[in-house]
């Protein structure tokens, strides 16, 4: 495991390369961030972002979203793939969080781990962005990156990484820390050719060192 030095290091040189840690996705309002994260499985960010003004345009409030067909949602949605289940997910969660919560998003992982489609990735994402909670968004970036670093153990399940992040990372760094992974997986450690010749993390990444 990485000294608290090393850690450090890493931490501060995302930060340098990447200063605007800001999530991909756009969104004004809450529950908007919940929807556009769960319309981002098995799809990707940009793609939902060139859906989602004309989805909220459609259905500019809960109650909208509460009350449409599952079919209305599924044609609006269509290209974002997997239409049909993500629709079904958007218009029972929209009833749940008017139903239950009064219209608003909750902020515990139990509470919204507990809305449909909604699991621990989603979850913390809304809880480090809307909330400001330290937050562990696990993603493919995160657990590929992380574990290439040799910040985790190379496990592939998001669970034990999230337990081994939040024992090395600080809470305060967490949310911005998963941001970053996302910018630098697209930017420099992609899946298939990390160019790390020229990551500056190079030299405490374990994988980089082997290059």
């Amino acid at each position: 495991m990485k000294s608290k030095a090393a850690v450090k290091r890493i931490i501060e040189g995302l930060k340098a390369l990447y200063p605007d840690a800001l999530c991909s996705l756009t969104y004004e309002k809450d529950y908007e961030l919940l929807f556009a994260v769960r319309l981002s499985a098995q799809c990707t960010d940009a793609r939902v972002n060139m859906v989602t003004p004309g989805l909220y345009a459609r259905f500019p409030t809960l109650e909208a979203f509460a009350n449409a067909s599952y079919e209305e949602v599924g044609e609006a949605i269509r290209s974002c793939g997997f239409y049909n289940t993500k629709a079904k997910d958007l218009v029972e969660c929209a009833k749940i969080l008017i139903d239950k919560h009064g219209g608003r998003v909750p902020d515990t992982m139990e509470a919204l781990t507990a809305l449909p489609g909604v699991g621990r990735k989603t979850a913390n994402l809304v809880l480090g962005d809307i909330y400001g909670q330290p937050a562990y968004v696990c993603d493919t970036h995160c657990i590929r990156i992380t574990g290439r670093l040799g910040l985790t153990d190379g496990s592939k399940d998001p669970l034990s990484v999230e337990k081994q992040l939040r024992q090395i990372i600080p809470g305060g760094e967490s949310s911005n820390f998963c941001h970053r992974m996302v910018l630098h997986g697209r930017a420099l450690c992609m899946a298939r050719k990390p160019n790390c010749a020229n990551c500056p993390l190079k030299s405490d990444c374990d994988f980089g060192k082997t290059m």
